[in-house]
């Protein structure tokens, strides 16, 4: 069931979407060759709890790290450990907080020091994958149309789009109906109303889109071992334009968020 928001579930939503962004931010600029991914996500774990929220992911189906820390071929799903960033890494950062009883999810891929030309496209045609689907976000389209525009995208950049794992519905729960592909599976599509909160998130990589889960029953690597890039906002469906809610470029009113 699709769960349509009030106007003051929004108002929550968009404090936790402001504090999700905050923390993506801040554990963005954290990484640097040198840094576990477990000092990473200790750090994230600081920053959550400045903001007076807690982590959406720890303990959400047993998955044991504060947030998602996944490198280079790994593509969503990593856990953290003794494992080093190293020179020319990318990461992808996928924070969810709960905050005031609703959920915040935002994620980003970034590069430790620097990357060559073709993984820095990798990184661009995601984020920009984002931004199409977003741009189809509209009351009266349907979530296929968000789909379309991902996939049209990434493929035409030649890269290519993850189909085990996908955006979703998003509120007070981590993961709500409607499920959203970032390609076109052909299945019925639900219209878009405004009040629904959407996670939209392409999960793009290098090589084939096949991918597998490690024996730690979370770590989602692709089979051909090449790099996957994945960006995420939370996207509200209005009268008109759609509202990202985890825009980093908001500003956070510090007698609410802290």
């Amino acid at each position: 069931m699709i769960i349509i928001k009030s106007g003051r579930d929004i108002e929550a939503m968009r404090q936790a979407g402001a504090v999700a962004a905050a923390v993506l931010a801040e554990v963005a600029g954290f990484v640097a060759p040198g840094q576990t991914t477990k000092a990473i996500d200790e750090f994230a774990a600081s920053r959550i709890k400045s903001y007076n929220a807690k982590s959406a992911f720890l303990g959400y189906r047993n998955y044991p790290c504060h947030i998602c820390i996944s490198v280079n071929e790994e593509v969503v799903h990593g856990l953290a450990g003794k494992r080093q960033v190293l020179y020319g890494d990318i990461v992808s950062l996928d924070v969810g907080v709960l905050y005031q009883g609703f959920i915040g999810d935002t994620a980003t891929t970034v590069v430790a020091g620097g990357c060559d030309i073709k993984v820095q496209k990798l990184l661009d045609v995601t984020e920009q994958a984002l931004y199409k689907g977003i741009s189809q976000a509209i009351s009266g389209n349907r979530v296929v149309d968000i789909s379309q525009a991902i996939q049209s995208h990434v493929e035409g950049n030649g890269f290519s789009v993850v189909r085990e794992f996908v955006g979703h519905g998003v509120g007070r729960s981590v993961h709500e109906d409607p499920q959203v592909p970032n390609y076109v599976d052909g299945k019925n599509s639900p219209r878009l109303r405004p009040g629904m909160t959407l996670a939209i998130e392409p999960m793009v990589n290098t090589g084939s889109p096949a991918v597998k889960v490690l024996n730690d029953g979370w770590t989602v690597i692709t089979q051909d071992g090449l790099p996957s890039a994945h960006f995420e906002h939370t996207v509200l469906i209005t009268e008109s334009e759609p509202e990202i809610l985890t825009c980093r470029e908001k500003i956070l009113s510090s007698s609410k968020a802290r």
